[in-house]
């Protein structure tokens, strides 16, 4: 883009959104104004509960007494990352996106080495909303998660959509056993016992601004191969002012990611999963090639391909042309898996084809 400033300016940017601060308590904290485009039509609405665990952040669009879709991200993101896929969803839904703890705008206690303190806010969360018969919607390990809930409170989803899951094939959850590209280690190696060692937690974490931060992503793997407004999304919403006053920093602190990451290999779901009574779909993305596990792809699926074989009720879609982050690739595509379970990858990637004038 020739060094352009990418989107809106900064006076832009200040002219859409409306910002109140607000102890952490159920209020509105932050509110974008309507847009020309129109997600959902309406803008999207942000709340903050106070948890037993702390401060749990997410977003609302759509009519409040629709028929409830939970969207959970995955590590590293927040919950807006999700915004091209609501504008692929008709006004009908009430959509509730949650920034997943240690991320966007929830609390930041500790590591999240345990992938359950994530499901536990989670299931607070919906309790809180009163949310039952959702469609459930995962992306990474924001579909494991889902999967913890549905086991704990059978009755939350009518049914499941996990985006490339974080399941991994059963050998991988072996003690000494390296993850796989999917799930980054160092160079195939098993992770450093410290999070700070981690390769992730050295990500750069300071930035004059969200237009800086695409500028530096919009040519690099895999992020040049997100749709555009979906990278925007993401940048956009992906830092928070920094507390001494200079600049940004990342809304998901670097070493948080790494933890999650090390928390991979300790979070095995098997033997369990087929008490899940809802049924499930599982999109798969590209896999790995030969020796992939040798370096770290955040492009590559970490999803075990007889996975929906551990499930009561599953159907596996391969997508092998889309990359591990199906929703920012193709937004169109996860918007009609969400409202046509029983969809065909054929048939989902012509309605994103129409969709997307294509």
């Amino acid at each position: 883009m020739g060094g352009a400033p990418i989107g809106p300016s900064r006076a832009r940017l200040n002219a859409l959104c409306v910002m109140r601060h607000a102890p952490c308590g159920g209020c509105i904290t932050y509110v974008d104004r309507p847009r020309g485009h129109g997600v959902m039509s309406a803008p999207p609405r942000h709340h903050l509960l106070d948890g037993s665990s702390g401060c749990i952040s997410y977003w609302e669009w759509g009519a409040p007494d629709g028929p409830p879709i939970v969207l959970i991200h995955a590590t590293g993101f927040h919950a807006r990352v999700w915004g091209q896929t609501v504008a692929h969803l008709p006004l009908t839904y009430r959509i509730v996106s949650v920034d997943m703890r240690g991320h966007g705008h929830s609390a930041k206690n500790g590591l999240l080495l345990d992938w359950s303190l994530v499901a536990d806010d989670v299931s607070e969360l919906m309790a809180h909303l009163a949310l039952d018969a959702a469609i459930g919607v995962g992306h990474s390990m924001g579909a494991h998660c889902l999967s913890q809930v549905a086991l704990a409170h059978p009755g939350a989803f009518a049914r499941l959509l996990l985006i490339d899951p974080v399941m991994l094939e059963p050998g991988r959850y072996a003690v000494g056993v390296p993850a796989p590209a999917g799930v980054p280690t160092a160079a195939g190696v098993p992770a450093p016992a410290d999070p700070q060692r981690h390769p992730v937690a050295r990500r750069r974490d300071h930035w004059a601004g969200w237009e800086a931060f695409y500028q530096h992503l919009q040519d690099r793997h895999p992020y040049a191969l997100w749709q555009p407004k979906a990278l925007e999304d993401y940048c956009r919403h992906g830092l928070r002012p920094s507390t001494d006053g200079d600049g940004f920093r990342l809304a998901c602190p670097p070493v948080m990611e790494a933890s999650v990451y090390m928390g991979a290999v300790h979070s095995c779901l098997y033997g369990r999963l087929k008490d899940i009574t809802a049924p499930v779909t599982i999109l798969r993305a590209k896999g790995p090639e030969p020796g992939d596990d040798r370096r770290m792809d955040f492009a590559v699926s970490p999803t075990w391909p007889d996975l929906h074989t551990e499930f009561q009720d599953a159907v596996d879609v391969s997508v092998p042309h889309l990359s591990h982050f199906i929703p920012m690739q193709d937004p169109a595509l996860t918007a009609h898996f969400i409202q046509h379970p029983g969809a065909t990858a054929r048939q989902a990637v012509a309605a994103s084809n129409k969709a997307q004038g294509g």
